[in-house]
C-alpha cells in the first residue's frame, strides 16, 4: 500500500491492516535481537560455554542468520563491565528501528495509547539506553531487555505494544469480498464494495499485464472506507468514503491533466468537484508535487449509489500509463486529439495498455515505413497526411486492434498487418476526397459548356442570343473555379498527397480557361452570321460537352478503383480512351471549321470570332485529353497497390 500518501491525506484508518501486519513484524525482528544481546552478554562472560544458536529464529524474522551468529561469538568483555561485539552498534539501532515501527499501527487504533508508547520510546532514547555504540555496559543489557517492577524497559514497552496489536489484529481479521482485501465491515457496507468491485473486475482485464487495481476496504469512524492503489506511481490513489448514499472520492495523482480526463469520465453523473490543487511531499512525483481532487456524490437510492461506485472502478484502469500513452499519440496529432482518442478508448472499454504492450510507436512508425515512406516523413503527424478527422479514425482502429489481439492472443505481426491495412485505406481516401475536388471542377467545367452549346443553339436556331449573360456567367464560373483549385491545391500539399492529382487540378482548371475564353468570343460574334458556321460550331460545342461527361464518369469509377472493383477500374480506363477520341473528334471539327471559313467568303468580324471559338474550344478538349493520360497514370498506382 501507498502509506505516505495515504497519510498525506489523513485518512490513516485505511492503513491500519497494513500497520498492524507491520507492527507485528517489527515486534518479531527485536525479539529476536533482544535474544541475541543477551546471549551475546551470556557468551562474553562464559566463553566456554555453547553459543546459543538463533538461526531458525532469524531466519522466521526476515533477519540473516549470519550476522546475528557472528555478533554472539564475537562478544568478549571489556574489563569487567562492559561488552564489545561486531556490529553491536547496528543492532541497538535496529532495536529502536524496530520499536518504532510498532508504534504507527497501535496510534492509529488509538492516538492516546500512540502517544503514550512514543513518549515512554523518547524517554528510554533520553536515558541513553539506545545509543548506538560498540561497547556497552552490562547493566544497560539488563535494562534493554529486563523486565522489572520499578521502572520501564524496552522490553517492558515492546510487551505492551504487542499486546496492543494483538487486540487490534483481531479487528483487522482479512477477508476477500468480490476481490477486494476488506476488514472489520458491516452488513451494510457489502453492496457498496461489491458495486465498485464489479465495474474495477468488467474492466481489469485491459490493464494486462501491468500490476495494480488492488482494492482494500475497512469500516472507520461510522463509513467505508474503499481504496485502490491504481498502478504503481507511489502518490497514485483513489480512496472513497461511503455513508449511506453519500459518497466522497479523493483522488490524487503526479499528472494534473490525468486527474481531470478521471474526472471526465464520470461526467455522466452529478457530482460535485474541486479544483485540483496541488501539494508538496517528499519522494511523490516530480519536484516532490501532486494534484488532489475531490468529488462528491448524493444519491437519492442504494441503486444510484452502487452504480456511481460501480463507474468509478470501471474508469480506474484507463489511468495506468495513461500519461505515456499521451506522450507517444502526441508525436502522431495535437496534445488535445490524443487526449479525445484516449477518452474515446476508456469509453469504449477499450483502453490503452494492449496498444502499448504491444509496441504502441513500433505499431504505428512499422505502418507508416511500408505503407506510406513518401506521404508521412519522419517526425510528421499524420494529421497532415491524413487530415484531422481520418488521423484520429486511425488511431481509433490502432488501440481497438491491438486490444482484440492481445485480448485474444493473436500475433503482433498480425496487428501491424491490420494497421498498415487501415492506414492505407485512410491514405486512399484522402485521395478519393481530392478526387471528389477535381469531380467539383469537372462539374463547373460541364456547366460552362451547357451555357456555351445553349447560345450556340440560340444561334443555329436564328434567334437572339444574349452574348454579354454567357460572358458574365462564364466568369462566375471560372472565378468559382479557380477557388476551387487553389483550396485543392492547399489540400494537397498539406496531406503530401500524390503530385498527379494536382496536375489533373491544373489540367481541368486550364480547360475551364479556355471554355471560359471561348464564351467570351462568343459573346463578340456578330448577331446574324451565315447559319453554316453556327451548326459548324454546335457540333464541336457538343463534342466538348460529351468530353465534360467523359471525365466525370471516369473519375467517378477512379475513387472506388482503390477498393479492389475490377469492374471500376475498366469503366475509368475506357472513360480515358473516350476522352482521347473526343479529343480527336474535336480537332478534327475545328479543322473543318477553319478550312469551312477560309474557304467560304464569310463577313471578316464573323470568321474571325468563329475561328477563335473553335480554337478555344478545341484546347478545352485538348487539356482534357491531357487529363485523361493522367487519370491513366493515378488508376495504374492504384491497381499496382
Amino acid at each position: 500500500m501507498k502509506t505516505q500518501i495515504i497519510k498525506e491525506l489523513g485518512e490513516v484508518e485505511i492503513l491500519l491492516p497494513s500497520l498492524v501486519a507491520e507492527g507485528l513484524a517489527a515486534n518479531d525482528r527485536i525479539k529476536v535481537r533482544m535474544s541475541a544481546l543477551q546471549a551475546a552478554a551470556q557468551h562474553a562472560r562464559e566463553p566456554d560455554r555453547p553459543v546459543h544458536d538463533l538461526a531458525a529464529e532469524s531466519r522466521a524474522a526476515g533477519i540473516a542468520p549470519a550476522a546475528i551468529a557472528a555478533l554472539i561469538g564475537g562478544a568478549h568483555l571489556e574489563g569487567e563491565s562492559r561488552m564489545a561485539a561486531p556490529s553491536l552498534g547496528k543492532l541497538i539501532k535496529e532495536m529502536a528501528d524496530d520499536a518504532a515501527d510498532m508504534i504507527p499501527a497501535v496510534s492509529a487504533g488509538n492516538v492516546a495509547e500512540g502517544a503514550s508508547a512514543n513518549a515512554r520510546l523518547e524517554a528510554i532514547r533520553a536515558a541513553g539506553l539506545l545509543e548506538p555504540t560498540n561497547e556497552i555496559e552490562l547493566a544497560r543489557i539488563v535494562k534493554l531487555t529486563g523486565v522489572t517492577q520499578d521502572g520501564d524497559s524496552l522490553h517492558r514497552l515492546v510487551m505492551d505494544l504487542h499486546k496492543a496489536l494483538n487486540g487490534l489484529a483481531g479487528s483487522c481479521a482479512e477477508e476477500i469480498l468480490a476481490g477486494a482485501h476488506v476488514f472489520g465491515l458491516e452488513a451494510e457496507d457489502h453492496a457498496p464494495v461489491e458495486s465498485f468491485m464489479r465495474g474495477l473486475n468488467e474492466t481489469r482485464a485491459l490493464k494486462f499485464n501491468h500490476p495494480g487495481l488492488d482494492t482494500m476496504a475497512t469500516r472507520s469512524g461510522g463509513r467505508l472506507l474503499i481504496q485502490n492503489d491504481v498502478g504503481t506511481t507511489d502518490a497514485h490513489v483513489v480512496v472513497i468514503a461511503v455513508k449511506g448514499n453519500e459518497v466522497t472520492i479523493t483522488h490524487t495523482d503526479v499528472h494534473r491533466a490525468r486527474a481531470k480526463f478521471f474526472v471526465s469520465l464520470l461526467d455522466r453523473f452529478e457530482a460535485r468537484w474541486s479544483g485540483l490543487d496541488r501539494h508538496i511531499a517528499s519522494g511523490l512525483g516530480e519536484d516532490n508535487a501532486f494534484y488532489l481532487v475531490t468529488g462528491q456524490y448524493q444519491g437519492t437510492t442504494d441503486a444510484q449509489r452502487n452504480d456511481f461506485l460501480a463507474a468509478v472502478g470501471a474508469a480506474l484502469v484507463f489511468l495506468i500509463d495513461w500519461n505515456k500513452a499521451r506522450k507517444l499519440l502526441r508525436n502522431w496529432v495535437a496534445k488535445d486529439d490524443a487526449t479525445r482518442v484516449l477518452e474515446w478508448a476508456a469509453r469504449s472499454r477499450i483502453g490503452h495498455r494492449a496498444f502499448l504492450e504491444l509496441g504502441g510507436n513500433e505499431l504505428l512508425g512499422s505502418a507508416v515505413r511500408n505503407a506510406a515512406p513518401s506521404r508521412i516523413g519522419f517526425g510528421e503527424r499524420l494529421v497532415q497526411a491524413l487530415g484531422r478527422k481520418a488521423a484520429f479514425d486511425f488511431l481509433k482502429t490502432a488501440l481497438r486492434v491491438s486490444t482484440q489481439a492481445l485480448r485474444a492472443g493473436q500475433s503482433v505481426r498480425l496487428v501491424r498487418d491490420q494497421i498498415e491495412a487501415d492506414l492505407i485505406r485512410h491514405l486512399e481516401r484522402v485521395d478519393s476526397e481530392l478526387l471528389a475536388i477535381v469531380l467539383r471542377q469537372v462539374a463547373l467545367a460541364h456547366d460552362l459548356v451547357t451555357a456555351i452549346v445553349r447560345h450556340v443553339a440560340a444561334l443555329e436556331a436564328g434567334q437572339q442570343a444574349d452574348g454579354k449573360l454567357l460572358a458574365t456567367r462564364a466568369g462566375h464560373i471560372e472565378q468559382k473555379a479557380d477557388r476551387i483549385a487553389i483550396d485543392a491545391r492547399k489540400e494537397v500539399a498539406r496531406l503530401n498527397a500524390q503530385p498527379i492529382v494536382a496536375l489533373m487540378i491544373d489540367r481541368v482548371e486550364e480547360a475551364i480557361d479556355e471554355l471560359e475564353q471561348a464564351a467570351f468570343v462568343a459573346s463578340l460574334m456578330p448577331g446574324r452570321i451565315d447559319p453554316a458556321l453556327p451548326s459548324a460550331l454546335g457540333e464541336l460545342c457538343r463534342v466538348a460537352m460529351t468530353t465534360t461527361e467523359i471525365a466525370a464518369a471516369g473519375l467517378a469509377a477512379a475513387t472506388d478503383v482503390p477498393d479492389g472493383r475490377r469492374a471500376d477500374s475498366e469503366d475509368a480506363l475506357a472513360a480515358v480512351t473516350r476522352l482521347l477520341d473526343t479529343e480527336h473528334a474535336a480537332d478534327s471539327l475545328e479543322r473543318a471549321i477553319t478550312a469551312m471559313v477560309f474557304g467560304g467568303g464569310f463577313e471578316v468580324g464573323a470568321a474571325l470570332s468563329v475561328l477563335e471559338f473553335a480554337r478555344a474550344i478545341e484546347r478545352a478538349t485538348d487539356r482534357f485529353a491531357g487529363f485523361g493520360h493522367l487519370l491513366r497514370r493515378h488508376i495504374m498506382i492504384d491497381l499496382a497497390a
